[in-house]
């Protein structure tokens, strides 16, 4: 029998190899090649936190549930271990015999305490007695109460013999045990001192380099006056964080937020990395945090691969980087005016970060300093620090201008930032709303209402990504500016309805989740099946983040067995499985992992000729489509409709940083064909934009010839 679905948690653990399998290319520079393998790391810290601690919990709360997939939770936690170890095995390889040596011959030395010479050791024991010594706090564990290991947080951890001939200090007593017996102490490793620290001298041309984790673990002896260490390891906890703010309760809403961060600091444990050599060590760790050998993830090198990432600063990465791409500001929206009276004549997409960000915060800054704009009201989900977007709602509330934010404080790892925000914007006079109970409110939209001539004109904007011009510079994301008055009139019964009491409206363009997004799409593809036949069979190209949505999978079943042709780009999970006969044959599934995060989310039906084309901050998965708040919205201008189209089929197009997804759920590197050249989507992309501004550059320059004559 066939298998109908992919386990949610080993297809993202696939598609966090294809992370990895960047960083193993030769044929990437060596600093984007640690930047994956360190993306690797970060990925696998979110998914041990929330997925994997999901699936402990249902292991507890209903050992005997099966996922669709047909897995129960003890099978998923055990597949999902042997798969993780072999990507951080395959990961650590990379590392110590691939990315340091070639690091070294390009000049960065990784030197480990052994190979210090005398001038360095020397060094490194100045440094440490003077910058890393005083903050330090070596924490007793022979105490009844066990020390509290804080998430994600690395610590050195000493094994400790009394030395014999020496007399431990008055009051040492207290000191469970005989004095023979060894003793175990912990050293959190703080954030606040670099990872990174430079040795003296040079071999030939080379810097040389050791790690706060060395330094720590060969002087920390010092730590202990009167003892002996015997055996050291590093190590990191990581615990759960998959809390929900319980909105039942009767509390405030942001102290109850508070309470979730709080629990998550004191979670239980989940997992454990460390590059253990003693077996005393990590037996001890693994029975107080009570562990099992299945959550252990030893590593022959470094236990957190993101403190190499301070090599990104030095002099010699420039050259072992990609070269650096620029964010074009558009060709066609002026840069020295509002959009107001382009938008009335047309819509505008902004794809960024070929193209760049500013055009928002632009938009964002010119209603804030308006006189003739009356309101602002946006989403905010993810804003980043420093937010110029931020900072533009403030002035604006504070030029007496209505501004409405909604804030969503339920953003997973970024709700502190966001209740500061929210407590920030509250103050300077925004009017704030936290969300929708129990719903998470995902959509990213933004209206300006504008006094004018005749009337009150509202201005749109609409995306697939947050409101955060940092990862703007890191994404690929699309977004819409209209001032189309469907959309608009759509976009006030959306705030209408997040914001008061109002019931839903129908809408004529927009759709919203969990209300009509999901039932549009599987109108959409049954269309796509009444529609097709063998002379024109019906198509659906949809590019998006993750497919896990039971549903729609079958209804994309349903229209692959009809005769439809489905082509489907996923960057991350997808449960659906293509290419079975009698089941997905016309099912087509491939990724792509480049130097840009692809977080766009793009649906093309055919239909029958008359093709419609949306965007969407929703993912089609079951949170996205039926517990979260999200918009879908249709691409109505031809020329908007068009571009948005090409890059669609760009993606498909890809034969260097794409994999296709086969039968078995194994994701195979797409290969050319005979003779065929490479073709890279992003770079593509790239291209594009850059030769819009090359063209808008030699037009300025016409342009002002033309007028010195």
């Amino acid at each position: 029998m066939e298998e109908r679905y992919f386990n949610r948690e080993l297809s993202w653990l696939e598609f966090n190899a294809r992370v990895l399998y960047q960083a193993l290319r030769k044929d990437i520079p060596l600093m984007e090649r640690l930047q994956f393998l360190s993306i690797v790391t970060s990925n696998f810290d979110e998914f041990f936190q929330v997925r994997v601690a999901s699936v402990k919990r249902c292991l507890y709360e209903n050992p005997e549930q099966i996922d669709i997939s047909g897995l129960s939770p003890a099978l998923q936690l055990t597949s999902i271990s042997v798969r993780a170890h072999q990507i951080i095995r395959a990961q650590q390889a990379c590392l110590m015999t691939d990315l340091l040596p070639a690091l070294s011959k390009s000049g960065l030395k990784y030197v480990r305490p052994q190979d210090y010479t005398p001038q360095q050791r020397e060094y490194i024991q100045t440094v440490f007695r003077q910058n890393i010594f005083p903050l330090l706090t070596p924490l007793r564990t022979d105490t009844e109460t066990f020390t509290h290991i804080k998430n994600l947080t690395l610590y050195a951890a000493f094994l400790l013999k009394p030395i014999r001939g020496i007399k431990t200090q008055a009051g040492s007593e207290e000191l469970r045990g005989s004095d023979d017996l060894p003793k175990i102490a912990f050293v959190e490793i703080p954030s606040v001192i670099p990872a990174i620290y430079w040795l003296p001298g040079k071999t030939g041309r080379k810097k040389e380099f050791t790690l706060i984790d060395d330094i720590i673990t060969e002087f920390g002896t010092q730590l202990f006056s009167g003892l002996d260490v015997e055996e050291t390891m590093i190590f990191k906890v990581t615990r759960d964080a998959d809390f929900a703010v319980d909105e039942d309760s009767g509390k405030n809403f942001i102290h109850a937020m508070e309470d979730v961060l709080i629990q998550r600091k004191s979670s239980f444990p989940v997992q454990i990395t460390c590059n253990s050599t003693s077996e005393q060590l990590l037996n001890f760790l693994m029975e107080k945090l009570e562990l099992k050998n299945e959550d252990v993830y030893k590593v022959d090198g470094i236990v957190n691969p993101q403190e190499l990432l301070e090599l990104r600063d030095t002099e010699e990465a420039e050259s072992l980087s990609f070269e650096k791409w620029q964010h074009f500001y558009p060709h066609d929206l002026p840069d020295d005016e509002p959009f107001w009276d382009t938008l009335k004549i047309r819509d505008k997409i902004l794809h960024v970060p070929y193209e760049s960000y500013d055009p928002v915060v632009k938009f964002i800054s010119d209603a804030a300093d308006d006189p003739k704009v009356l309101s602002i009201k946006m989403t905010l989900y993810r804003t980043g620090r420093d937010s110029p977007i931020v900072a533009a709602l403030e002035r604006a509330a504070q030029n007496g201008k209505q501004v409405v934010a909604l804030v969503e404080l339920k953003a997973r790892f970024d709700e502190e930032r966001n209740i500061a925000w929210a407590t920030e914007l509250e103050q300077a006079g925004v009017t704030v709303i936290y969300g929708l109970v129990n719903l998470k409110v995902h959509a990213k939209i933004l209206m300006i209402i504008r006094q004018e001539e005749d009337s009150i004109k509202r201005y749109v904007h609409l995306s697939t990504g947050n409101y955060n011009p940092k990862t703007a510079r890191l994404y690929s994301d699309l977004s819409l500016f209209t001032a189309n008055p469907q959309i608009a009139n759509d976009a006030t019964n959306f705030f209408n309805l997040v914001t008061g009491y109002s019931i839903l409206q129908k809408m004529n363009c927009l759709a919203m989740a969990p209300v009509t997004i999901k039932q549009q799409l599987l109108s959409m593809i049954q269309r796509e099946i009444d529609r097709t036949s063998p002379e024109n069979p019906g198509l659906i190209i949809a590019k998006m983040n993750s497919l896990t949505h039971q549903e729609i999978i079958q209804a994309l079943y349903k229209a692959s067995n009809a005769g439809v042709k489905i082509l489907l780009n996923i960057r991350g999970i997808c449960m659906l499985v293509p290419g079975v006969k009698g089941m997905s044959e016309n099912i087509k599934v491939v990724s792509i992992v480049d130097r840009y995060l692809e977080h766009s989310r793009i649906f093309y039906f055919q239909n029958g000729g008359a093709p419609e084309l949306y965007c969407s901050s929703a993912d089609w998965m079951s949170r996205n489509l039926d517990r979260r708040i999200e918009l879908m919205f249709p691409i109505l201008d031809k020329n908007a409709f068009n571009d948005i189209k090409s890059i669609l089929d760009t993606y498909f197009m890809d034969n260097t940083n794409a994999h296709n997804l086969l039968p078995n759920g194994t994701w195979e590197p797409v290969q050319k064909e005979k003779n065929q050249a490479d073709f890279h989507a992003q770079q593509e992309l790239y291209n594009k934009y850059k030769k819009y501004d090359d063209n808008k550059s030699k037009n300025t320059e016409l342009e002002f010839k033309v007028r010195r004559k």
